[in-house]
């Protein structure tokens, strides 16, 4: 999961970059890189393209394509590090959603280290007044999606192949955004904007997959937590790209966060909770 919250970071630094170009533009093109890359791994493994619950993997890329146009949207509107806290919300969702639906057990004390991280990131949106009421409220909601799709890859992780899982996305994705860029919404890339554009499918690509593979092998308990280590990335990023600057009240915010993950970690690793 580490692995895929670098290339998630990495995505936001590049999706941050194309302010000229509409979010449901940018997932478009994203959508496009990945169906074809989706499409050749398939084909080059031998695994049947349209898996077997094809249901519920539909239901897994509408999930997720809200998620990503909504999270585009935030992240090319408000400041890099707040978009990001923001959108991995996700985890809190998901660990409600895997209570519920799942029926995962999650412990006493591993739930007040996660109030801890919401706390933190409370904190964080509390005390930064870039952020708009409107953009507080996407991003909940692109969260609330996020973590919905999290726990039907759950459920399909005895039936399906990582990649049938992924290539479900763009499948569902690319007809959509394309048609709503064809007749609302396009500005034509212009040199520089083509490579970063094919980059940020290829970066998504590669953290799709990691995020895929942790979450059908581990508990959403377990998985969801490191997302949030993502807040590093987004600040160092947001700092050395964009001049971004938080107070410190927004830093304290952030302190609580990681720290929630912390204990969070170090009690999962002691204690072996599941």
């Amino acid at each position: 999961m580490l692995i895929a919250v670098c290339f998630f970071s990495l995505m936001g630094l590049l999706v941050k970059t194309l302010n000229h170009i509409p979010a449901v533009q940018i997932v478009f093109f994203r959508s496009i890189v990945s169906f074809i890359l989706s499409f050749l791994l398939l084909k080059g493994q031998s695994v049947p393209i349209f898996g077997n619950n094809k249901k519920l993997l539909l239901l897994r890329g509408a999930f997720g394509a809200t998620a990503l146009v909504i999270f585009f949207n935030i992240l090319q509107n408000i400041p890099l590090a707040s978009a990001v806290v923001l959108g991995y919300l996700a985890p809190i969702f998901s660990n409600i959603f895997s209570r519920i639906f799942l029926k995962e057990r999650i412990v006493l004390l591993q739930g007040l280290f996660i109030l801890l991280s919401f706390s933190g990131i409370v904190i964080v949106e509390g005390f930064d007044t870039r952020v708009a009421s409107i953009y507080l409220g996407l991003g909940i909601l692109s969260a609330m999606c996020s973590g919905a799709a999290q726990n039907v890859i759950r459920k399909l992780n005895t039936t399906e192949h990582p990649l049938v899982i992924i290539f479900y996305f763009p499948l569902i994705t690319a007809p959509i955004t394309g048609l709503y860029c064809f007749f609302f919404e396009w500005v034509p890339p212009q040199g520089l904007d083509w490579l970063i554009l094919i980059a940020i499918g290829v970066v998504t690509q590669f953290a799709q997959y990691f995020m895929t593979k942790s979450v059908q092998l581990e508990a959403l308990s377990k998985v969801a937590i490191l997302r949030y280590l993502s807040i590093v990335f987004a600040l160092s990023f947001g700092f050395f790209f964009f001049g971004e600057t938080y107070n410190w009240v927004a830093f304290a915010g952030m302190a609580l966060t990681i720290a929630g993950v912390v204990l969070n970690l170090w009690y999962k690793k002691k204690v072996q909770v599941v």
